[in-house]
């Protein structure tokens, strides 16, 4: 059982698109990430000659949802290059992600590690010229076939 009774924050992590860059230099410098889940459907059941006037929920199909990345616009295509490579070679463009949790002194302390990624939807930023300090973002959707999550410490 683990020692430590304070949630870590949401703030420190690191995403590794496992393209050109190595788990040392990840590719990104995201600020957000969300929609990790994972849905298990359920089945509802009953045979005609049970005494039990009620349904038996039976596990079924799993499903993985889609993982929502968002970052400030920075010089560099490497997710317009993945994205271009899954619109070419299509299944062959697919990559594993693995996105880590670290404490406040950089240590990774959970790790969700997606499987059979593929980017389906990119959202550029929205520009305009009204002035001030705002960013100009980009959001990446991932589509993933698997979800495990790795607990470090």
């Amino acid at each position: 059982m683990a020692d430590r009774t304070t949630p870590y924050g949401a703030f420190n992590f690191l995403v590794n698109l496992n393209g050109p860059a190595s788990e040392e230099s990840p590719l990104g410098g995201f600020s957000d990430v969300s929609g990790l889940s994972s849905e298990i459907t359920i089945a509802e059941y009953r045979t005609g000659n049970e005494k039990p006037n009620h349904v038996r929920k039976v596990p079924g199909l799993h499903k993985v949802g889609d993982v929502t990345l968002k970052r400030g616009v920075v010089n560099s295509k490497d997710l317009w290059d993945w994205i271009t490579a899954t619109r070419t070679t299509g299944v062959a463009a697919k990559r594993n992600v693995v996105i880590t949790l670290r404490d406040e002194t950089g240590k990774p302390v959970q790790k969700w590690l997606l499987g059979s990624v593929a980017p389906m939807k990119y959202t550029g930023p929205t520009l305009a010229a009204k002035g001030g300090g705002d960013v100009a973002m980009e959001e990446l959707v991932l589509s993933s076939e698997s979800i495990e999550v790795e607990a470090l410490t």
